[in-house]
This record gives C-alpha cells, sequence and structure tokens, in this order.
C-alpha cells in the first residue's frame, strides 16, 4: 500500500465495448478495469492498476498481504466502491451497474462463508435461495454441485465435521451454483495441507472446463498460481508490477528462473513482505479455522 494523498474522485463509467453496457458482455473480456483505484484517508491500497481478464481464463493475482489483490476482488464484486478509474465484469460497469454485475458472478471470500451447524446440503439449499435458483431446478443444481467437488457422500454430515479441503470445495460449489460467468476466489487455499489444495485445484479446472467459467483468484503461493493460472498479474503495494503467462514471466526474467525470482525481479521485493498486523491476523484465523 502506497500512502500520499488521495483524492475522492468518483469513477467515471467504461465506454460501452462493442455496444450498449447494458446488452452484457460482447467481446472475449470477462474483466476489463482501467486505472481502478482505491482509498482509505491518505493510504492508496488499489493505485490506477488496469487488467484485462478474458473469458474462460483462470487468472491470478500475486502478492503477499498488503498488496491490495483482496481489494481489488473487493471493488470488482461490488462489496467496496472504488475511489476513481472504472471496471466492467462481465460486460457490466461495477460502479453504475451493481446489480447485473452481482447476478453474473460468484465468490469464494478469504473468510468461511460456510454454516458449520449445516450440512452440507443445507448449505447449498440456502445458497439456491439466496441466488433465485428456480424451485423446481434446486435439487438437481445442488446434488450437481456436490458431485462436481466431490462431496456427493457427505452431502449430509455436518460442516463443522469436514476437513478444511472440504469446506473449501462446498465454498466453490455454493458459489457456482447459479452458474455464473465469472467466479472470484479470494486465496482460496489458505491453511490447507498440499494435498486439500491440489484437490481444490482440481475442482476448479473442472469448473472452466464444463462451464467455460473465467476465474480471477488470489494468491501468495506461487506454485499454485503457476501450476494453476493462465495468465497473472504481481501485485506489490497497490500496483500491478507485470503482467503475463508464468513461462513468459519466468523467461523474461531469466533461465531457471520460478515465479518467486519473478516477483523479486518486478518488483524488488521477497514476496513474503508486506501486509498489516490486521492481515496477517485474517490470514491466520482463516488457516487455524480449516485446520
Amino acid at each position: 500500500m502506497t500512502s500520499m494523498r488521495c483524492e475522492q474522485a468518483p469513477p467515471g463509467p467504461l465506454p460501452a465495448r462493442g455496444g450498449e453496457a447494458a446488452a452484457g458482455p460482447a467481446g472475449p473480456e470477462a474483466i476489463h478495469t482501467e486505472a481502478l483505484t482505491r482509498c482509505f484517508r491518505d493510504m492508496v491500497a488499489v493505485d490506477r492498476v488496469s487488467i484485462e481478464v478474458r473469458a474462460g481464463e483462470i487468472f491470478g493475482l500475486l502478492g503477499p498481504n498488503g498488496a491490495g489483490k483482496s481489494t481489488m476482488i473487493k471493488m470488482l464484486t461490488t462489496l467496496l466502491p472504488p475511489t476513481g478509474g472504472r471496471a466492467q465484469v462481465a460486460g457490466f460497469d461495477v460502479a453504475r451497474e451493481p446489480t447485473q454485475v452481482r447476478r453474473r458472478i460468484g465468490y469464494v471470500p478469504q473468510a468461511l462463508s460456510a454454516d458449520g451447524a449445516l450440512s452440507g446440503y443445507e448449505n447449498l439449499l440456502v445458497s439456491s435461495k439466496l441466488y433465485g435458483v428456480p424451485r423446481a431446478e434446486r435439487r438437481r443444481r445442488i446434488i450437481d454441485a456436490l458431485d462436481l467437488v466431490g462431496l456427493a457422500d457427505a452431502a449430509h454430515q455436518l460442516v463443522r465435521q469436514y476437513s478444511g479441503g472440504m469446506i473449501r470445495r462446498l465454498e466453490v460449489a455454493q458459489a457456482m451454483l447459479h452458474r455464473p460467468a465469472v467466479l472470484f476466489m479470494d486465496e482460496p487455499t489458505v491453511g490447507l495441507d498440499p494435498v486439500a489444495r491440489r484437490a481444490v485445484w482440481d475442482h476448479v479446472r473442472r469448473l472452466r472446463t464444463m462451464w467455460g467459467t473465467t476465474i480471477l483468484l488470489t494468491t501468495h503461493y506461487m506454485d499454485e498460481a503457476d501450476d494453476l493460472a493462465d495468465r497473472v498479474a504481481m501485485m506489490h503495494r497497490g500496483h500491478v508490477a507485470a503482467v503475463g503467462t508464468p513461462a513468459e514471466l519466468k523467461a523474461a526474467t531469466g533461465d531457471g528462473a520460478t515465479l518467486d525470482d519473478v516477483f523479486v525481479h518486478f518488483t524488488g521485493a521477497s514476496i513474503e513482505t508486506g501486509g498489516t498486523y490486521r492481515d496477517v491476523l485474517r490470514s491466520r484465523r482463516t488457516a487455524r479455522r480449516l485446520s
């Protein structure tokens, strides 16, 4: 994050891309931002970020705690208004058409969103009602979602008895019940062991294969991004330092480079640095609850 004077200028709308925005997505971009900015008083959390995420790709926002990744997702999911700049998701302006955006997205937050006092099936039933899934389709959608994430055998088990990996997979199922065009995942595997992380990745790939879902995820695990993402953006102190495929960025850094090396090359900092006390506390609470 950058400390500076931050003017609270309202964001303007993005021009319609290939037609009026209200008509929905007209081109290959699922997410488009121009100089997207978010300030908290004099602190710039996201500083004039411009990115494009293509329809159907898995796109990773990489960086340490405090880099601005979660703030980016909150703006793109309409949970936080931008201070400046503009953004479209699924063809709709996040500031001017938030209801249209919400109808077309799914969101897996870093904090736990499943209710431990309910079964997996009951959690999905609640979500189906919140997302407006027609009554006649709810049971089939829920069964399909449980099958998709490998939880059919645990459908009627209380979520408090699930492992951390099972909970994350249930939350992915919750976010996909209405079959959104774009799925946002904020640090989806924080606190999980390597086996559980791999299981979540496998199900994320299946979502893209089955539904053509565009997926934007944040992570500070470089191996996760290298294995899962089609393209990545390196975020540091609210800025995007580099964008490209993992292979392109590693090739530009040098022979034998890893994504950790790429991050150091483009930002001058280690991935472990950054983040406030609150950022670290939130991550550790999530990790503890999933373990």
